[in-house]
């Protein structure tokens, strides 16, 4: 197998741009971008410690805990 020649290339863009238009495209980009800057502010956030969540499980520890004391 090689590689496409640039020739393919350009054939492979201009069917997609017939299929999709400049419009669809354009938009589908901005998506993309907007995703990625979501996840960098995700990673930029995933410095902070996280929150404790206290579940049932923790709830019925500190029962069984105190009745043990008892």
């Amino acid at each position: 197998m090689h590689a496409p020649g640039i020739w393919g290339i350009l054939v492979v863009a201009v069917v997609v741009i017939l299929l999709f238009g400049r419009g669809k495209i354009s938009g589908v980009m901005g998506e993309v971008a907007t995703g990625i800057k979501a996840f960098q502010k995700g990673m930029k956030d995933d410095d902070k410690p996280a929150e404790r969540v206290t579940t049932t499980a923790d709830i019925d520890a500190r029962e069984v805990d105190r009745s043990k004391d008892v």
